[in-house]
């Protein structure tokens, strides 16, 4: 059974976490997320869990990793400056294999920026933010329901694949409110991470049991176990043996690139017949969807491709797409970002026409309209 309630996209984002399986909170008040540190501080100490304010941004994803290392399903919140000192601590997470969850809610930029304001202008940060080659896997919500589904769905991509996961909204979506119908517990389906079924005198840490992902102890469960930045061999000591460091790097992107046929996560509207197609995501998706909308009002073949997963990219969609286009739309509220992903796949398929905003304003449906008119000639 369902119940609805009224919650902004931050509210949403916490339910979704608390839904999840969610026992540990660790950050730092910034806007425009301060309202998920503010109900985490409220939730969790009542279901038993853990909240605690840090004294920075790098401390809270620290403290976030190490409940998770204690077997704490785990998140912090942030927004652009924040989400920049973080790096440091996703590369950490990426390579020590530790599942957690960073929500991060973009705002106008560089620096300080425009606090209060919406940005898209993170998207590259969060693939690319850290040093060194490693998976990233970053959501996209564009609604407050799906600030709800796809922060489930980050816990769960996290304990499946032992690995950050990036819940990347907006300002907009973060503070506007939706009627959310919310799912009953037993209607929600949690992914827990893999346990050692061997006694711990015959456990190997980072053995690769097939799947790429290795079980994963607790601490204190009495498994040895070392944790360290540094490449490491199966035991999880430190080494720079080519033999070892080469199939380490491999697996940690083999145990999510073999399941890319299973996150091409998107939505298509009205593209059965279309021959100019919109790729958005995030608030400027549900602008897109209004201009979509309108200009087959006036007869125009238009559709619409929104993103809900960011990384690893839809290519598979967005080819499939190119195919019966002759023309792809990439609006955002950016320099353009996603865009430059969008023309790697193209390859000269179609013609890629941007749009741009970098007032720190929401995309209209308007704008996007009179772009689509324009190239329609």
């Amino acid at each position: 059974m369902t119940n609805a309630e009224l919650l902004s996209g931050n509210e949403a984002c916490v339910k979704g976490a608390l839904a999840a399986g969610c026992t540990f909170f660790a950050g730092y008040p910034i806007t425009p997320s301060s309202e998920i540190a503010h109900m985490m501080a409220y939730e969790l100490p009542r279901r038993g869990g853990i909240f605690i304010q840090m004294e920075d941004e790098i401390a809270s994803l620290g403290a976030v990793i190490g409940a998770s290392l204690a077997g704490a399903k785990s998140v912090t919140a942030t927004s652009g400056p924040g989400f920049s000192l973080m790096q440091e601590h996703i590369g950490f997470a990426s390579i020590a294999e530790v599942p957690c969850v960073v929500i991060s809610v973009m705002r106008g930029g560089p620096s300080t920026g425009v606090p209060t304001h919406p940005s898209q202008g993170d998207v590259m940060q969060a693939r690319w933010g850290t040093h060194g080659d490693r998976p990233a896997v970053v959501l996209a919500p564009s609604s407050v329901a799906e600030c709800f589904g796809l922060t489930i769905e980050a816990f769960n991509l996290a304990e499946r694949y032992r690995t950050p996961v990036i819940v990347l909204t907006d300002e907009m979506i973060a503070h506007m409110r939706e009627k959310v119908f919310l799912p009953s517990s037993d209607e929600i389906k949690l992914v827990e991470r893999l346990k050692p079924a061997e006694p711990p005198e015959w456990f190997v840490p980072y053995r690769d049991p097939g799947t790429g992902v290795p079980p994963m102890p607790a601490f204190g469960e009495g498994y040895r176990y070392h944790v360290t930045g540094l490449c490491h061999d199966e035991r999880g000591y430190p080494t720079t043996r080519a033999d070892e460091v080469e199939p380490f790097v491999r697996r940690l992107f083999r145990k999510i690139s073999q399941d890319f046929d299973k996150l091409q996560w998107s939505e298509t509207y009205y593209t059965e017949d279309s021959t100019l197609n919109v790729v958005a995501f995030g608030s400027v998706a549900r602008a897109a969807l209004r201009a979509v909308r309108d200009a087959r009002s006036k007869g125009m073949k238009v559709g619409l491709l929104k993103l809900l997963i960011l990384f690893p990219f839809v290519r598979r969609k967005v080819t499939q797409l190119m195919e019966s286009s002759t023309t792809i739309l990439v609006p955002e509220i950016n320099m353009g970002q996603i865009s430059r992903e969008v023309k790697r796949v193209n390859q000269g398929k179609c013609r890629i026409e941007t749009l741009n905003k970098v007032a720190h304003e929401p995309m209209t449906p308007h704008e996007i309209l009179e772009k689509i008119e324009e190239i329609y000639g």
